[in-house]
């Protein structure tokens, strides 16, 4: 996508672009060190300043993506249907690249104060993968901040603007042809609901699980036991999303297939000219 001038020009693809660095920074630091951790935990002695920088990620990280998506369904409203909206340079400024740059400085701010410069002590949780618990997060009114506003209100916020985008643009292709083209649009509608998709099933689970334990007050044994599978399932959301990016989008697949080489046989039909070249020997040579 980067160095095809009209993907990276795209405006509906700056934000997919953002969330793939994301998740080739979270697949060099990340998974490699929870497959390590599973591999050798009685054996890997991690310091604290190490579990502070692998929760400082493994949180920011999962949360930034979450919320960065969750504006993507949000712009693919103003970009199919309000496109006059980020018509001139001031509105795609404030529509366009301020969230793109607000939602990383923010949560940035947030994590690095909440895990390197806590007004208390962090505890160490060496049988974890994520071996460190934020003193901050004994506060409930923080931690239901944190629960809800970056990870509760963009889950649900991917459900709504997912399911209202398809709905309006349905009703738009039947109703009003005139008004919005499909074609111009489909792309860009595709994209977003594909990736949608995998939001809807693996984090959409987790956030109802926890609604039901914290906010409701159920503590059922096999509420708790699904709630460890679900944020287990989690993690699958950042390893799929360059897939279903590539699946979502044909030109990618396009550019996939001629890196890999992965393309159709030409068999050569009967009947078919056969051409001579002349060797400079004097020979004739058939190719």
């Amino acid at each position: 996508m980067l160095f095809d001038r009209t993907l990276r020009q795209a405006l509906h693809n700056h934000v997919i672009i953002v969330l793939l660095f994301i998740c080739f920074l979270a697949d060099c630091t990340l998974y490699p060190w929870m497959l390590y951790f599973y591999q050798n935990r009685d054996r890997w002695d991690r310091s604290m300043i190490f579990c502070t920088i692998w929760g400082f990620l493994d949180w920011g990280l999962y949360v930034l993506h979450t919320m960065l998506f969750a504006w993507a369904t949000v712009e693919r409203h103003i970009l199919i249907f309000h496109d006059r909206w980020i018509s001139t340079r001031k509105s795609r400024l404030i529509l366009h690249y301020f969230p793109l740059l607000f939602f990383p400085f923010y949560l940035f701010l947030f994590y690095f104060c909440v895990y390197f410069f806590p007004p208390c002590e962090n505890y160490s949780d060496p049988s974890s993968p994520v071996c460190m618990w934020p003193c901050l997060y004994d506060s409930y009114a923080l931690s239901m901040y944190d629960y809800v506003m970056e990870q509760i209100l963009p889950t649900f916020t991917i459900v709504f603007c997912s399911i209202s985008l398809l709905v309006r643009v349905l009703w738009q292709r039947v109703r009003m042809r005139q008004t919005i083209h499909w074609k111009k649009h489909r792309k860009m509608a595709i994209q977003v609901l594909s990736i949608s998709c995998v939001y809807l099933l693996l984090l959409l689970p987790y956030a109802i699980i926890y609604i039901l334990r914290y906010c409701v007050g159920l503590s059922y044994p096999l509420l708790i036991e699904f709630s460890t599978s679900t944020v287990f399932t989690s993690y699958f959301i950042i390893l799929l999303f360059p897939f279903v990016s590539v699946i979502s989008l044909p030109e990618l697949q396009t550019r996939m297939r001629n890196l890999l080489h992965l393309r159709p046989a030409r068999h050569i039909q009967p009947g078919m000219t056969i051409s001579v070249r002349t060797h400079p020997t004097g020979n004739d040579r058939r190719t």
